[in-house]
């Protein structure tokens, strides 16, 4: 193509295998036509997992969205070191911020936890329904931020459930009275699971189950933070610091 030298001015997810013309969904058309694109505007395709290219607009309607995928211009990303966040059920706006933020952090999985305090929590984001608006809440922010990795969402859980099920790799709750987390992921590789406690704070059977599963309890200082404060910056701080295996 002539244009792949331009620069792409929205990016979309686009799963899948990608032919020479890759269709989008009708959301996607939507998108375009409120960023005011038009036929033959330079585009960029990500897959999700780890696959980024750049295109053309070839049809755009209100219903469609074609891009001529320039298959030359196929970028393989490797993904980034392996960090989870398991991430409490609760007031529904600040869990979708959270999990925008976390997917421009490039965060690899991502597991709902339902603690004891989460069941006060009202309106709060739990179910399927919230499910599919979450990992739409995802993509956009993938889109938005130009990422080849879509994080995997795992099934939601109990905290306990979850907690004694085990995990591989280093684990870190994010606590007040743990210690530094700059030094607690200097000792750490991939990969990482990182988890945040519920508004009003864990409870004593949950902070003594994740005790006696091996977590190692990390500060981000001595505030009191917010869940998804508290996510943004732990995933930000790991970001920085995790050294690759």
């Amino acid at each position: 193509m002539d244009d792949t030298h331009r620069a792409a001015v929205a990016t979309f997810y686009a799963p899948g295998s990608w032919p020479e013309r890759v269709a989008l969904d009708e959301g996607a058309s939507h998108h375009a036509s409120v960023k005011r694109l038009a036929v033959g505007d330079p585009v960029r395709l990500t897959s999700g997992d780890g696959r980024r290219a750049h295109g053309t607009i070839a049809v755009l309607t209100r219903q469609r969205l074609e891009v001529d995928c320039d298959h030359a211009s196929v970028e393989l990303v490797p993904a980034p070191p392996h960090v989870a966040l398991w991430a409490p059920v609760g007031d529904r706006e600040r869990m979708l911020l959270l999990a925008e933020k976390s997917v421009e952090l490039g965060v690899s999985a991502w597991r709902t936890m339902q603690y004891r305090r989460s069941r006060s929590v009202a309106p709060r984001g739990e179910g399927s329904a919230f499910r599919e608006k979450l990992r739409s809440r995802m993509i956009a922010a993938l889109e938005q931020s130009g990422g080849a990795w879509l994080p995997t969402i795992e099934p939601e859980s109990s905290s306990l459930d979850a907690i004694s099920s085990g995990i591989s790799g280093h684990a870190i709750l994010l606590d007040t009275f743990g210690a530094p987390i700059v030094g607690v992921l200097a000792e750490a590789h991939e990969p990482v699971v990182i988890a945040c406690g519920p508004e009003g704070g864990l409870e004593a059977i949950e902070r003594d189950a994740f005790a006696d599963a091996g977590w190692r309890a990390a500060s981000l200082g001595p505030n009191v933070l917010r869940f998804e404060t508290a996510g943004i910056a732990g995933l930000t701080l790991a970001r920085a610091l995790l050294r690759p295996t």
